[in-house]
């Protein structure tokens, strides 16, 4: 477990850096094609926001929804992802995705920096951020 120290420009700086940003969200869509059919379907997609654990709790509080309700959910998010709403999500839309929900914490985050414990296993795409400053720090 680690602990970083992070506030919006980590997540801006990472995201205006073409190379590591596009090889992150290219792992990351590999990663969650399980087919390798080279898109998303909606229950891959779906998978992917399931492992976040983001529904089941609000600050720590159980947060009880139908599965209609996680239906609906998830449905909006796959359409959002799906631009050109071909019933697939493609490496393009994926990354424009991303790209909008990363800068949408860094906005969020702004100048004020928060402190977070990682998993030095995760992949996350904020952890990933927080390597790429610290790669820039002097020795």
């Amino acid at each position: 477990m680690g602990v970083v120290i992070i506030d919006g420009s980590t997540i801006r700086d990472f995201v205006n850096d073409e190379a590591a940003f596009t090889k992150s969200i290219d792992k990351g869509f590999t990663d969650l094609d399980l087919n390798n059919d080279g898109v998303l379907s909606r229950s891959e997609l779906r998978k992917a926001f399931e492992s976040l654990h983001l529904i089941e709790s609000h600050f720590g509080v159980d947060v009880a929804a139908t599965p209609e309700e996680l239906t609906d959910l998830y449905d909006s998010i796959f359409e959002k992802f799906d631009c050109d709403h071909n019933g697939t999500v493609d490496r393009e839309e994926f990354g424009n995705e991303m790209r909008k929900i990363m800068q949408a914490i860094a906005d969020g985050l702004g100048s004020s920096p928060i402190q977070m414990a990682l998993d030095d296993s995760e992949q996350s795409l904020i952890k990933q951020a927080a390597d790429l400053e610290a790669s820039k720090l002097p020795a």
